[in-house]
This record gives structure tokens, C-alpha cells and sequence, in this order.
């Protein structure tokens, strides 16, 4: 920024009373003496906040801003990222954030969003057809380009001063020594307030074994500490740089999505931190490289109990243990060391290969197909090697839980809420996966008080529920629930391991609407709860679907309610800002954003990139007001964009 823009800035913050006179002269000489940017001169001088700034600069190019709390957490995908080059990056201050492949569009954060030469030769190195430029502050661009490209992860420590006295104490422990049994010990001690996820009682209950040194937990620091150390040991290798705390993400992810307990969740991602520790050798292995390349399969022979030698003096979960033994194991039994096969590998392990399998395609450009793949692409080959080297049903599972399917299919369903009772997450996975695919939300209760919260809470429409609940059995769950006004037409259905006769008429005395034993084919099951809800139908009115734009962008949801026909309002709320779009079978009669009303305000909120939606099916618009197709809308929207960008 030239001296004369400086001063301008300046001039134009006092002007507009943000700043006084006296903090403007205190930002100068700032400046003056640091260096560096005058906006972040303000925010060290305490003229203004963060915030007032970046809404100040934003109004001025009539755009949004990036915090840099939000930057700092950004999960930037590597093909964004190679549509900058770091040295051009670094030159201009620029860093990519979104780059969307449908519309050649790339947005990113820059400190001026008004440098038009400097956007025109971004536009030309990208190879986009239009970019959109979010003001952020210079000293977080910075940082973000020094965390992405550098692989520095304490880049954000510099700009925050929490986080750079967070970044110190890890280093501190880091210092003492990175693997100890000490080291972890002062980890777990430095948050007591923290929930146990592991404690005593747990151990107990699973007959020992699986503690954390003496103090026998995992809690929230501890998991940090390993991210971090775990991040340090990663930092030599660019294409691996964060890859380790991206596969405990995943395996998180799809663990809670399963309903497995926060102790084995835990264990789970302990194991997605600590697989790669002690095989830095030319192959990274996986569970896909190990099965197809010899080469990667001899090395792993040799490594693929590295984790476990390295971490010998500290006594890791049981569930961490186990999933860093076999998750090389192939679900047809010829995977490494071979001894178990199909759903008798552990759980965890079947998490942690398809997860890191899955992170290694979609940020390892050395990856066996040469390049980072989108997720839709990397999910594609995961599904290839169902039933030969993964778990089918959690590969599907896994798709759904990355690629936002399930939100789309409750978009165009009658969403009807289940609950599903079992205490064995093994049971339930494929029953859940088919009823997404059939447009049902389903929750998850493994024991009887979780079930009776879950019926509390309002808006389940079906039970599907075992007969074995602990600690009570499904007809004494039944029988409570028949007592409160929820429960007493509530449709009621046994899948059971038992197969005794009185158990099902008792079942029918009760009032269940079906009784069935496993194993039970799941298309069919499915099949009677749509039935079942087809004849509850005429009682019950369709009920909404809420949503994230960062899952489903506006684009996309308007495209699938004109293609599904649906009918309703969809209603998106993005921070201050509120707008609704009426839908009659798919067509766009109305829409309203703030205090605009019709197509403007269609196009206004087609700019929102962040908020959160809900589509009401019972709202009946009043009358239609817009002619033009969705079809027409979209393209309008998207020409409009592209000449706003343009004209900056």
C-alpha cells in the first residue's frame, strides 16, 4: 500500500468517525516505524477492532470480509491452491480460498480488494473466468499463506495472541520430549476442566487395558498436543504436511455419524494421529497403496507395527491400539497380517483406512493417481474396492457424510424423523445408510434413557427399536413411551435378535406395528417403514430441512428443488442478513432479501457464500410475482456476478 493510500485510509476512517484524530496520528507513526500495512496499524494500536475495520474496507469495494479467526481455521483444498502460485501468493498478498470448477470461479482474500491490476493478473494466472475478491486483514493473509504453502501451522500464532501463548506452552512440551510418557502426562494436566472422555470407569468396564499412562484419559488437550506434535514430524514432508489431523477429523466424523461412544472416539482418533508415526519412508502407505503395489505391501510388512513400537511406553486405548494393528487388514481377508477379515477387523481399523485412503487421494498429489482428487472423485474409488479391500457399508456411509448426498435426498424427500434403538453401532450402520437414501432423518440411541431424550425432544415419527436396551428391555421402553402424549400412537417397530413367540405377541400387545427378527434384509425393513408412514401421512404435515450453505451451496439447493419439484419456502440467514425464495413445484414465484423483493433479491442472496437455509414444505406462497424459469434466474444471477467482478 503506497504512503498516499495509507493516508487516505486514514483520512477516510476519521471522516467517518471510526477513528479519532489523535488514533490516527498513533495508527501513523505506527506504521511509520513497523512497517507493514495501516490497517493492521489501527488493530495494533488499539484505534479500532478487527471487525470495524474489515467492515469498513468491505463497504468501500462493496464486497464481504474474511475474518481472521475464520481464515486461521479455513480447510483450503490443495486445487484451489495451485490456482496461485506461492510466489505469486507472497508478491501481490493474495490467497485463494474457493475455487469452484461449474462456474470457473475463484474467490480469495486480499488486504486492497480495490487493486484491480492485481485481480486481472490473478484472473490470468488462474485461469478463471471471473474472481471475487474478500477484504481480510494483511497481517492474517500473510499468515495464511505461510500456514498453506509454507506448512508453517503456528503461521496464525503471530496475529493472535491467545494462540501464540498456546503455541508456546506446546512447544514447551514438544521441548521436553516429544514421545514420553512424561510429555503426555503434562499434556492431559494442563485442562482438568475438560470432559473425560476415557477414565477409570471405562477401563474397568472393558476389563483394563486401555488407559493413558496412570491417569488413564483422553481429553481435549491431550488430542490437541498430538495434532501438534504429530504436525511438527509431518512439517519435512510438503505433500503429508497436516495429513495426519485430517484423517482424526475424518475418523471422528464418521464415528459420531455411526453413533459409536465418545471413548471409542477417542481411541479412534488417537489411532488417525498417530499411523503414519515411525513410517516416513519413501511409499506412503495406505490401505489402498498396500493392497495394489507390492513394494508399498513389502514395506508395510516391515513398518505397519511402527506406531505401536514407538508409543510402547505409553499405554494407548484399547480402540487406538487395535485400529493401528489392522488397518491394513482387507475386508476379503487378504489383507496384512491377514488374520481377520470382514466386519471381525476392528471398527476402528475399517474407520482409519477408509478415511486416510480417502485424505491421502485428495491431498497427496504423489497419491497413486498422480493428482488430488475431488472428494466426488475420491469417493468413486473407495467404492471400487468395496468388499475387497473396505467395508462397503461404511464406504457408502462415508460418501454420503462428505459429499452432502444425504442433504440433497432430504431435499427431495418427505423427510419423516426415525429413531433408530440399538446398543451395537454395527447393527445400525446399514439400516441408517438405506433410510438416508430413502429420505428419512434418522437418530441414534444406544440405551433406553437416550431413547426416552431422544422421544422427549419432539419430532420422531417412527421407532425402530431392539428388544435388548440397556438397562431396561424394548417392551418396558415401549410401555413408558405409551404413557407420555408423545408416544401413544406412536408407530413402534421390533428388529431383534430373539426369536421366541411370546416375545412377538407381546409385542403386538402392546401396540408394536411390526415385529421382526434378524437377520433382516434391509430393503425390506425400509420398504414396511415407508409404508408405514405413507398411512400415518394423512395425520402428519411434511416437516423442513435445515442446512448449511458451506454443504449445499444456494446454486445447487435452488437446482434441486426445480429439478424435485418441491414446493415450499426456502428460508437462508447469512449473519444480519435474512431472505426467503418461494417455490411451487420447482418454479420460483417469489423472493425476498432484507427490504428487496422479486428478482433483485434472487440475486442478491445468490451472492451469499455462508449462512445456514430451512426449507419450510407447509408454506404456500401467496402469489407468484416472478415469471422467469430458475433455470433463467441462475444464469441472470451467475452474468451478473460475473460483470460485478468484473467492473471492480
Amino acid at each position: 500500500m503506497t504512503p498516499a493510500a495509507s493516508q487516505r485510509l486514514l483520512d477516510q476512517l476519521v471522516g467517518k468517525g471510526i477513528i479519532s484524530p489523535e488514533q490516527r496520528e498513533s495508527a501513523l507513526a505506527y506504521h511509520s516505524r513497523m512497517g507493514g500495512h495501516v490497517a493492521d496499524a489501527v488493530v495494533e494500536v488499539r484505534a479500532a477492532d478487527e471487525l470495524t475495520i474489515l467492515k469498513f474496507i468491505a463497504g468501500l469495494h462493496r464486497t464481504r470480509f474474511v475474518s481472521t479467526e475464520k481464515l486461521a481455521k479455513a480447510d483450503i483444498d490443495r486445487a484451489t491452491m495451485e490456482r496461485i502460485p506461492r510466489k505469486l501468493a507472497e508478491q501481490h498478498q493474495v490467497f485463494p480460498v474457493v475455487w469452484d470448477p461449474k462456474t470457473d470461479t475463484l474467490s480469495l482474500v486480499i488486504a486492497d480488494p480495490g487493486m484491480l491490476d492485481v485481480l486481472e493478473i490473478i484472473q490470468k494466472t488462474a485461469n478463471a473466468k471471473k474472481v471475487i475478491a474478500f477484504a481480510a486483514m494483511p497481517r492474517a493473509v500473510k499468515a495464511a499463506i505461510q500456514k498453506n504453502y509454507a506448512g508453517d501451522i503456528h503461521a496464525f500464532a503471530a496475529v493472535d495472541r491467545a494462540a501464540q501463548e498456546q503455541w508456546s506452552n506446546m512447544m514447551d512440551v514438544y521441548e521436553r520430549n516429544v514421545l514420553s510418557e512424561e510429555t503426555m502426562n503434562a499434556a492431559l494436566a494442563t485442562d482438568h476442566s475438560k470432559e473425560r472422555v476415557l477414565d477409570e470407569t471405562d477401563l474397568s468396564r472393558r476389563g483394563g487395558g486401555g488407559g493413558l499412562g496412570a491417569r488413564g484419559m483422553a481429553s481435549e488437550s491431550y488430542l490437541e498436543t498430538l495434532n501438534v506434535l504429530v504436525s511438527l514430524i509431518e512439517n519435512s514432508r510438503a505433500e503429508l504436511r497436516g495429513h495426519s489431523s485430517h484423517t482424526a477429523r475424518l475418523v471422528k466424523k464418521l464415528a459420531e455419524r455411526i453413533g459409536v461412544p465418545a471413548v471409542d472416539v477417542a481411541g479412534y482418533q488417537i489411532a488417525g494421529y498417530l499411523h503414519d508415526i515411525g513410517k516416513m519412508s519413501a511409499y506412503h502407505l495406505t490401505a489402498l497403496n498396500v493392497s495394489e503395489y507390492e513394494g508399498h505391501r513389502t514395506a508395510a510388512q516391515k513398518a505397519y507395527k511402527s506406531p505401536l513400537r514407538v508409543m510402547e511406553t505409553i499405554e494407548l486405548p484399547r480402540e487406538a491400539r487395535q485400529a493401528l494393528e489392522s488397518m491394513y487388514e482387507r475386508y476379503d481377508g487378504k489383507g496384512l497380517p491377514g488374520v481377520v477379515s470382514g466386519k471381525d477387523i476392528p471398527l476402528g481399523a475399517r474407520l482409519l483406512a477408509i478415511a486416510e485412503t480417502y485424505a491421502d487421494l485428495t491431498q497427496n498429489p504423489k497419491n497413486p493417481y498422480r493428482k488430488t482428487l475431488r472428494p466426488a472423485q475420491a469417493c468413486e474409488v473407495l467404492a471400487r474396492f468395496k468388499g475387497t479391500i473396505f467395508d462397503p457399508n461404511l464406504v457408502d456411509l462415508f460418501k454420503h457424510a462428505v459429499t452432502g448426498e444425504d442433504l440433497k435426498a432430504r431435499l427431495l424427500a418427505n423427510r419423516n424423523v426415525a429413531l433408530v434403538v440399538d446398543p451395537d453401532p454395527e447393527e445400525t450402520t446399514v439400516l441408517e445408510l438405506r433410510m438416508i437414501e430413502q429420505g428419512f432423518e434418522v437418530r441414534i440411541a444406544r440405551s433406553a434413557e437416550q431413547a426416552l431424550r431422544a422421544l422427549e425432544a419432539g419430532d420422531v415419527e417412527v421407532v425402530v427399536s431392539e428388544l435388548d436396551v440397556p438397562p431396561q428391555d424394548g417392551f418396558a421402553l415401549l410401555a413408558e413411551a405409551r404413557k407420555r402424549d408423545y408416544g401413544k400412537k406412536l408407530p413402534w417397530v421390533f428388529v431383534t435378535a430373539r426369536t421366541g413367540g411370546a416375545d412377538a405377541k407381546r409385542a403386538f400387545e402392546l401396540g408394536a406395528a411390526d415385529y421382526m427378527t434378524k437377520p433382516v434384509a434391509t430393503d425390506l425393513l425400509v420398504a414396511k417403514l415407508k409404508q408405514i408412514m405413507e398411512r400415518e401421512a394423512r395425520d402428519r404435515a411434511p416437516r423442513g430441512v435445515s442446512g448449511s450453505l458451506v454443504e449445499m451451496g444456494l446454486p445447487e439447493i435452488v437446482q434441486v428443488l426445480w429439478h424435485g419439484r418441491k414446493t415450499g419456502s426456502l428460508k437462508i440467514r447469512s449473519g444480519a442478513d435474512a431472505g426467503e425464495i418461494h417455490f411451487v413445484d420447482g418454479s420460483v414465484w417469489n423472493a425476498l432479501f432484507g427490504t428487496v423483493r422479486g428478482e433483485e433479491a434472487f440475486y442478491a442472496m445468490l451472492t451469499l457464500a455462508t449462512g445456514d437455509f430451512n426449507l419450510d414444505p407447509q408454506f404456500r406462497a401467496p402469489q407468484q410475482l416472478l415469471q422467469a424459469s430458475p433455470e433463467a434466474l441462475l444464469l441472470e444471477g451467475m452474468r451478473r456476478l460475473d460483470e460485478a467482478t468484473a467492473g471492480r
